[in-house]
């Protein structure tokens, strides 16, 4: 038994030279609301879920990117309707989030 039943990072890292990065596509506001949503729901702490930011991933072809873990299993993301959806699906039920996976080929 892990210390967490899931654990959500959230890559919000930003480049100065113009590369794509997570942080183009607000992933600090996406962490946020994630928290909101895993905390509201009763959800946050230890045997719950935790979310925490994460620098690069070197998945950066699909940002903004976030994984799951003991799962492995990475998103990606539009907005918050989606977060909500991740939270809602895959933290709370279980159940992964077919049509937000990140496919595995894509790096940076």
């Amino acid at each position: 038994m892990s210390y967490y039943r899931h654990h959500i990072f959230f890559c919000v890292n930003a480049r100065d030279n113009g590369e794509a990065c997570c942080a183009q596509h607000d992933a600090e506001a996406a962490l946020q609301h994630c928290k909101s949503r895993v905390k509201a729901l009763g959800l946050a702490g230890p045997g719950g879920v935790r979310v925490n930011k994460a620098g690069c991933m070197d998945r950066c072809a699909g940002a903004p990117v976030a994984v799951v873990y003991p799962e492995g299993t990475w998103y990606t993301y539009v907005d918050p309707d989606d977060i909500d959806e991740i939270v809602e699906s895959h933290l709370k039920e279980g159940r992964v989030v077919d049509r937000l996976l990140l496919a595995p080929e894509i790096g940076r």
